[in-house]
């Protein structure tokens, strides 16, 4: 059976490209690995896509964390390759990057796609808009070839940025969504529905059933149980205003600006928070949703989100994933979720 697995981004086919998660000079101390795999990402990241591992056709293709915010990894668009840095998005269905023909302040910052350097490069006319929590883009629909590692897809249909707000100085150029087709802004075919439609991959799956949120042992939310994504493209946990504010007054933290503050010493006292799923505990510990500012002060990584609901809905973004190990099966339509080591 041909599937995908996202670690960062794992996927499996007649050859696996595995896409392990890097750290990079973050904000806080990365968490020590123990096996020979890790040590190896750190002495050797970037010759990792050349190895060859005997009898298993893998391919490693590395991402990199960008402060303890987001993750990116390359990918090439065009004839010959144009080489991007994207988001590998749980929480979006597009793939997009700047267009050389984009003029916004944004686009100025980042890699932009010349496509009359491309000859296999095919425009369309028709245009869409997509709005994220931190930005938004206009854009046209183009087909190209895309590939990511050893995949490739040919006449892929993607974004090209004319207009971009929010995104200054960003360290990645665009976002590549592994989100469902029909949740798409431009309703063009994801790059991974086309691969397994071509017999290359199938589908990543994002979204399970979250069971309760305690802390101390009391129930802080979701008591009825609530729908939650896990989300990739998101750095926080995020859930209800009210919510989020009882966890923030639980553990003491104070607002300051758009975070919650809070002592650093309070890491070696508070408790985890643990979000159980399907009848099965996954702790939060305070090291992981306590981070550290560029002057060194802590902030909590707990933040409301916006959308509203008529249901109880949560996101787990990288705090959360950076704990535990991920599958993501959308051809049958569930996760797998593992303590990573």
């Amino acid at each position: 059976m041909k599937w995908l697995v996202l670690l960062g981004l794992v996927a499996f086919s007649e050859c696996i490209v595995k896409i392990p998660i890097r750290r990079v000079k973050t904000m806080r101390k990365t968490l020590s690995g123990k096996n020979m795999l890790n040590n190896f990402l750190k002495e050797d990241p970037y010759r990792l896509s050349q190895i060859s591992f005997r009898g298993s056709n893998l391919t490693i293709h590395p991402l990199r964390n960008i402060r303890d915010i987001f993750y990116v990894g390359n990918i090439t668009i065009g004839t010959p390759p144009q080489e991007f840095q994207v988001i590998f998005d749980t929480g979006s269905s597009d793939l997009w990057v700047p267009s050389i023909d984009c003029n916004s302040t944004s686009c100025a910052t980042h890699v932009r796609f010349r496509h009359h350097q491309s000859s296999t490069f095919r425009p369309t006319n028709k245009t869409f808009r997509i709005i994220y929590g931190s930005g938004r883009m206009n854009g046209v629909i183009a087909y190209d070839t895309v590939r990511i590692g050893d995949l490739v897809s040919t006449d892929q249909p993607f974004g090209l940025s004319v207009e971009e707000y929010g995104f200054v100085h960003k360290r990645f150029d665009g976002i590549l969504g592994l989100n469902y087709w029909n949740l798409s802004w431009s309703k063009a075919m994801p790059i991974f529905d086309k691969l397994k439609n071509e017999g290359a991959i199938s589908e990543p799956v994002f979204a399970f059933y979250l069971s309760n949120i305690t802390m101390n042992r009391e129930v802080i939310a979701c008591s009825e149980g609530c729908a939650a994504l896990v989300d990739t493209g998101s750095s926080n946990i995020q859930g209800p205003g009210r919510l989020i504010d009882n966890i923030q007054r639980i553990i003491g933290a104070t607002p300051r600006g758009s975070k919650y503050y809070i002592s650093c010493s309070a890491v070696n006292i508070l408790p985890s928070i643990i979000f159980t799923i399907n009848g099965v505990n996954y702790p939060v510990p305070p090291r992981a949703y306590i981070l550290k500012d560029s002057r060194g002060h802590c902030y909590t990584t707990f933040k409301e989100k916006r959308v509203r609901r008529s249901t109880e809905s949560w996101v787990l973004g990288e705090v959360f994933l950076r704990l535990y190990f991920s599958v993501f099966d959308r051809g049958n339509d569930r996760i797998g979720l593992a303590q990573a080591v």
